[in-house]
C-alpha cells in the first residue's frame, strides 16, 4: 500500500478536482494518446479516471505517464437583497438632509448607475481574483473559488445585488456555507462598508446604495434557493391526469409548469381516465396529490391549492377556475 502525507493529498484534491481532464500515453509510444475524466483521488494518491470506452484506470504518479488539467471554471451566483437611500436636491441644488428608504423594486430603474459605480469601486489588486483577493485561509474555498465579484441583476421586477464567483469543480455544502459566510462579511462589513459610503450621482440627487439589509431578513442565496419555486411537502415527483378537452393521458412533473404527453395513450377517453387511475394507484399518489399537482403546473406551486393538505381548497380551485385537467 503506498504511503502519502495528509497535506500532499489535501493539495491533489484541492488542485485537481472531479471533472478533470486526464491525458494518458504510454512511454514508448507517446503519440498514442487516450483521454479521461478524473472521478476522485483515493487515500493512496490514485487519480482514479474514467476512461472513454467506461473503464475505470487508477494513475499513479510516477508510474504512469499522464497530465491533469483542472476543468473551466464555471458561474455561481449568490443573490442578496438590495437596499438604498436617496437624498434628493432642492431647488437651490442643496442636498436634503433626510434621505428616502429605497427597495430593490424602486432601484430598478438605477441598474446602470449602480452597476457603474461597483466597477469604479474595484481596486486594481482585485483584477485577478476580485474579491478573493482578501480572502486570508489557505483553504480548499481558496483553492475552488478563482473570483468573485459584487455585481447587480434585475430579477422578478427588482434588483438584486450578485456576487457572480468563478468557481473550480463542485462546492460541498460546507464550502458553500464557508464562502457564503465571507461574502456576507464583504458586503455588510467590508467591501461593501466602503461602497455604501460612496455617493451615486442620478437625476434628481444622491443615491447611497447597501449590498446589505438592515432587518432580519437579509441572507445570500444561491440561485436555487433564492428562486426556485417553493413546492409543498407531501408532493409525489411526478403524476399521471388527463386533458379534459381531449382525453389525453399526461405526466405532471412537481416543480415544473404544464404538463408532458405520456408514453401510456391509448387514444380512448374514456380508457385513459381509468388507466391513470391504476397508474397513479401503483405509485401511491392520492387523489388529494394529484390535484394538487394538476394546480401546481397551471397556477404556480406557491397556491394554496398546490398543497395536497388543501384538498378542499383544490377542489374549489378547480371549479373556479376552469382547469383544463381531467
Amino acid at each position: 500500500m503506498r504511503t502519502i502525507s495528509k497535506e500532499w493529498l489535501a493539495f491533489l484534491r484541492e488542485q485537481f478536482p472531479r471533472g478533470s481532464q486526464v491525458i494518458c500515453w504510454e512511454l514508448d509510444d507517446p503519440e498514442h494518446i487516450s483521454t479521461g475524466t478524473l472521478e476522485q483521488i483515493d487515500e493512496e494518491g490514485r487519480f482514479h479516471t474514467r476512461m472513454g470506452d467506461g473503464a475505470i484506470r487508477k494513475l499513479a504518479l510516477g508510474e504512469e505517464q499522464f497530465s491533469v488539467q483542472p476543468p473551466e471554471p464555471t458561474l455561481l451566483k449568490l443573490y442578496m437583497p438590495l437596499t438604498a437611500d436617496f437624498y434628493g436636491r432642492d431647488e437651490w441644488g442643496d442636498i436634503d438632509e433626510i434621505g428616502e428608504e429605497w427597495d430593490g423594486r424602486t432601484l430598478l430603474d438605477y441598474e446602470d448607475h449602480i452597476q457603474g459605480a461597483l466597477i469604479r469601486n474595484r481596486t486594481p489588486k482585485e483584477k485577478e481574483r476580485g474579491l478573493m483577493h482578501w480572502y486570508d485561509k489557505q483553504n480548499s474555498v481558496d483553492a475552488k473559488v478563482r473570483s468573485a465579484e459584487f455585481t447587480v441583476e434585475a430579477r422578478n421586477g427588482q434588483l438584486w445585488g450578485v456576487a457572480e464567483c468563478q468557481v473550480v469543480g463542485e462546492l460541498t455544502s460546507e464550502e458553500l456555507a464557508g464562502l457564503k459566510d465571507y461574502l456576507s462579511g464583504q458586503a455588510s462589513d467590508g467591501w461593501g462598508e466602503g461602497f455604501e459610503q460612496r455617493a451615486i450621482q442620478v437625476d434628481g440627487g444622491e443615491l447611497y446604495v447597501h449590498l446589505r439589509s438592515f432587518d432580519g431578513d437579509w441572507s445570500i442565496q444561491t440561485e436555487q434557493e433564492r428562486f426556485a419555486p417553493k413546492v409543498a411537502e407531501g408532493l409525489p415527483e411526478m403524476c399521471f391526469s388527463t386533458l379534459a378537452s381531449t382525453g389525453q393521458l399526461i405526466c405532471i412533473k412537481r416543480g415544473e409548469s404544464g404538463y408532458y404527453p405520456s408514453d401510456w395513450d391509448t387514444g380512448d377517453k374514456e380508457r385513459n381516465v381509468e388507466l391513470v387511475d391504476e397508474l397513479n394507484e401503483r405509485r401511491g399518489v392520492t387523489p388529494a396529490q394529484r390535484q394538487a399537482m394538476e394546480i401546481g403546473s397551471m397556477a404556480g406551486w406557491d397556491v394554496p391549492g398546490a398543497d395536497p393538505a388543501n384538498y378542499e381548497i383544490q377542489r374549489e380551485e378547480q371549479t373556479e377556475g376552469g382547469m383544463t385537467l381531467g
